[in-house]
């Protein structure tokens, strides 16, 4: 049963990886930014080192997602008003607004699909899909202080998490 999860869970992934691809692509983004873009709608903004612990993105990288965002218009970027030496990236809800429309389909699939379940079996899954992503935030940080040194100049290399062995 626990090999049959797994499978599962690493199809779920991928699957999500190529909707986001494909919306993605719709709106001229490219995935990482999609789902900064969603990361930023979930949490109401979060900072550039947020994004990047959350992502496993350097900051580096995380900055050219916000400005690439910021430029489309998707987002924006505000100081925080407890520590005004943070900035915080906020999505702007009426440009996301034409992202959803996107989404409306699979939304009421999964809506239906999620309704045959009661709030007991609900309750089961919700606790899996947290502690899932809790353990996914945690592994990110490990591949982060795990990371070697780039050399300087050499570009990252990067692999899809769909193609990964084990990717789950």
């Amino acid at each position: 049963m626990l090999a049959d999860v797994l499978r599962e869970v690493r199809r779920m992934t991928a699957q999500s990886v190529l909707i986001s691809e494909a919306v993605s692509a719709r709106f001229g983004l490219n995935s990482s930014d999609l789902e900064c873009l969603d990361l930023a709608l979930l949490s109401g903004g979060a900072t550039a080192g947020e994004f990047a612990k959350a992502t496993g993105l350097t900051t580096g990288a995380i900055t050219g997602v916000i400005d690439r965002l910021e430029r489309a218009g998707y987002v924006r970027r505000e100081r925080d008003p407890v520590d005004r030496r943070k900035v915080v990236v906020r999505a702007r809800p009426a440009m996301t607004r034409r992202i959803a429309p996107v989404y409306d389909s699979l939304q009421r699939e999964m809506t239906a699909l999620w309704s045959r379940f009661n709030d007991e079996q609900l309750a089961l899954i919700l606790d899996f899909l947290t502690r899932s992503c809790d353990l996914a935030v945690r592994e990110i940080a490990k591949l982060q202080s795990a990371r070697p040194a780039a050399r300087k100049g050499a570009p990252a290399r990067r692999r899809s998490r769909a193609a990964s062995p084990g990717a789950a």
